[in-house]
């Protein structure tokens, strides 16, 4: 099956990293397992985070030209794919390309993940929501990843589309290696930052920027402030538009913080590996990939508890959930991990049994692409 891929917000291979561009990665990594043939077809972003429409409209056109270029090609008998696949769809980031090619080309059109908000309709976004509103309208198949989205998008498509949840997923092998060398990689960290291996090794890891994730900086120390007089350190990695603010946050704690930087790749699966426990106070945070990861590594959890946090975790199993913003729960949360290591121990087996079984590549991943072939093979066989 040949399927051309589009991610309107992040591209697979852009150079920031990000969840979403972790699930592009692995939508792609699933696909090619599978043995279908995969193409990013364009790398166009249509982003727009100030509600500028006469960007929009420009992103629009701009979406138009390269949708005429891959429909021509696939007419004049040069590449033609199956079906279409967008990732992530949502009112700042439009897809004006796949559904044109898709009617165009008379091939399936897909969305794996998309939302729909209707409080913009009349707001500076009204033009990109529009935009989803008529993708939505042009789907026949949406693959929901996130709790919730699907009472919004459901209303927006076809009798005949079908909308089928699926599990977020990432390849966990590696992070199960790392656990497995857990005490050579802390045992490194230690050396080269000065930390102390006796104690609890925290970890949080976000992009630094304004919005929900300076709100999750700002009540995470708020939160670790309340149990000072406890014996732990704070693992920061993370940079962003928004480092300056976030650091001087980060200050408050003093020597307790260690800001790592940006931290990528290799380094930061073996991040995971070294720490103790995870902190995220996931205020209005979407997916969380970040805690896959931090699960595939063996990491327990404290994290607000946000639809996209307990998709992926098991609440009081291999993670402790506290209402979104309670710094209070948070704290007690966190020092009840802190001073329990047998619970941590108990809690780190079961979050990456917990991410093998549902979350992996290998078997969530394989469970994605077997629903989309099969959803192809149907609409193709079906006369029109």
């Amino acid at each position: 099956m040949k399927v051309a891929f589009y991610a309107p917000l992040n591209a697979p291979d852009a150079k920031v990293p990000s969840g979403d561009r972790l699930i592009g990665q692995m939508l792609l990594q699933a696909l090619g397992a599978a043995g279908h043939e995969v193409r990013l077809v364009s790398r166009l972003r249509s982003l727009d985070m100030a509600g500028d429409q006469a960007r929009q409209r420009r992103l629009a056109a701009l979406g138009k030209r390269v949708a005429e270029r891959l429909i021509r090609v696939g007419r004049e008998g040069g590449y033609r794919p199956d079906v279409w696949l967008t990732y992530h769809l949502y009112h700042k980031a439009p897809d004006w390309i796949g559904p044109q090619v898709a009617t165009a080309l008379g091939i399936p059109y897909v969305v794996a993940e998309a939302s729909f908000a209707r409080k913009h309709a009349d707001g500076p976004w009204a033009f990109g929501l529009e935009a989803v509103a008529a993708a939505l309208a042009r789907a026949d198949l949406v693959l929901g990843l996130k709790p919730g989205d699907e009472r919004a998008v459901l209303p927006r498509l076809r009798p005949d589309a079908v909308y089928q949840p699926i599990a977020p997923f990432l390849a966990a092998a590696p992070f199960v290696a790392a656990h497995a060398a857990r005490a050579q990689h802390r045992a490194q960290l230690a050396a080269r930052f000065g930390l102390d291996v006796a104690r609890p090794w925290l970890l949080a890891v976000g992009m630094m920027r304004e919005g929900s994730k300076r709100l999750s900086y700002n009540s995470l120390v708020g939160s670790l402030e309340r149990i000072a007089d406890q014996r732990w350190q704070l693992l920061v990695a993370g940079d962003g538009p928004a480092q300056a603010a976030v650091l001087a946050d980060l200050q408050r704690l003093g020597d307790r913080c260690t800001w790592l930087g940006r931290v990528e790749g290799d380094a930061l699966v073996q991040l995971y590996a070294a720490a103790d426990l995870f902190v995220w106070p996931a205020i209005k945070e979407p997916i969380g990939m970040v805690f896959l990861e931090a699960h595939a590594a063996g990491l327990p959890i404290v994290a607000g508890d946000r639809p996209g946090v307990g998709s992926v975790v098991q609440a009081g199993r291999t993670a402790a959930l506290v209402p979104e913003g309670d710094e209070v729960a948070f704290a007690a949360a966190v020092l009840a991990l802190v001073v329990d290591r047998e619970q941590r121990e108990a809690m780190s087996r079961a979050a990456m049994q917990h991410v093998l079984a549902h979350h992996d590549v290998a078997t969530a991943g394989r469970a994605f692409a077997n629903v989309l072939a099969d959803f192809v093979a149907q609409r193709t066989a079906q006369p029109r």
